[in-house]
C-alpha cells in the first residue's frame, strides 16, 4: 500500500550565527513516520504558485507549532502582549488550510497549527491568555521548563468526538507551551476538548473534510509519555490514505 505524503509547513528560523533557517522540528516527522505517513517539508514563500504546487503533490496536510498568529487576520488590533508573529508564515499556512478544505483533503493542526486552522475558517483568537483570560492554570508550564515530554494537565473530551473514540477514553494527558488560544470558533469547527479551566485543547470537523486539531503537543509525547497519542497520527494518516 502507498505511504500517503504529508505536507508539512516550515518555519523561519535563525542559526546560531544569526544566518536564516527555513526549518520544521523533526519531532512531527518522526511522529508521521511512525504511523505510516512520508512528510514532506513545504517551505515559506511569497510565490504561492509554488506552495500550490507543494500542496499538489500532498494527500494531506500537518500545520505545526509556532509563534503567534497576527491579528491582523482576524480583525483584531494587537495587544501589548502579543508575541512574535510572522505574516509569511500566516498567508501561506492559512492558504494551505483553505485549499484542504476546497479539496476537502485531510488537515491536522497542533499548538499554532489550531490557532491557524481556526483563524483561516473565520474563527478569532485569544492573543494572550494570562491577560484576556481569568485563567486558573499556567499554559507555557512545559515551556518554562523546557520539558516536553511532561504530562502537565488533563485534556476532558466528548465522548462522541473522533479524538475520544481513537483514544479510547474521555480524558487524556498532554503537555502545554502556548499563550495564546481559541477564542470565537470558526464554522464548521466543534470543540471537542478543554483544559482544566475551560481553554479549548482540541477541535473537530463537522463536515466532509477530515479536521482534527489540538493545542497541545503530541509530537512529543507518543513515543514514552502517553503512548495513546500516536493512534491519532495513525488516523490521521488513514485519513490521508483514503
Amino acid at each position: 500500500m502507498k505511504r500517503p505524503i504529508i505536507g508539512v509547513s516550515c518555519m523561519n528560523a535563525r542559526d546560531a550565527h544569526d544566518s536564516d533557517l527555513m526549518a520544521v522540528r523533526p519531532t512531527y516527522l518522526r511522529a508521521i513516520e511512525a504511523a505510516g505517513g512520508v512528510p514532506l517539508l513545504i517551505h515559506l514563500t511569497d510565490d504561492l504558485d509554488v506552495v500550490r504546487s507543494l500542496y499538489a503533490l500532498c494527500d494531506g496536510v500537518l500545520l505545526p507549532g509556532g509563534i503567534d498568529v497576527d491579528p491582523a487576520r482576524y480583525g483584531e488590533e494587537p495587544i501589548p502582549e502579543l508575541g512574535e508573529v510572522d505574516r509569511q508564515r500566516d498567508e501561506v499556512e492559512i492558504a494551505l488550510a483553505r485549499w484542504t478544505r476546497d479539496d476537502k483533503k485531510p488537515l491536522m493542526g497542533i499548538c499554532r497549527g489550531i490557532q491557524v486552522i481556526n483563524v483561516a475558517f473565520g474563527g478569532t483568537l485569544y492573543q494572550d491568555i494570562p491577560s484576556q483570560l481569568a485563567e486558573t492554570f499556567d499554559h507555557q508550564a512545559n515551556t518554562k521548563m523546557r520539558q516536553y515530554d511532561v504530562l502537565t494537565h488533563g485534556i476532558a473530551l466528548e465522548p462522541d468526538s473522533w479524538l475520544a473514540e481513537r483514544l479510547s477514553r474521555d480524558e487524556v494527558m498532554g503537555n502545554t507551551m502556548h499563550h495564546q488560544a481559541v477564542k470565537d470558533l470558526a464554522p464548521g469547527m466543534r470543540v471537542v476538548g478543554r483544559a482544566p479551566d475551560g481553554v479549548v485543547e482540541a477541535m473537530e470537523g463537522t463536515g466532509e473534510q477530515f479536521v482534527v486539531a489540538v493545542q497541545c503537543h503530541p509530537e512529543h509525547l507518543w513515543a514514552s509519555a502517553e503512548t495513546r497519542w500516536l493512534r491519532v497520527f495513525e488516523g490521521f494518516v488513514a485519513a490521508c490514505n483514503r
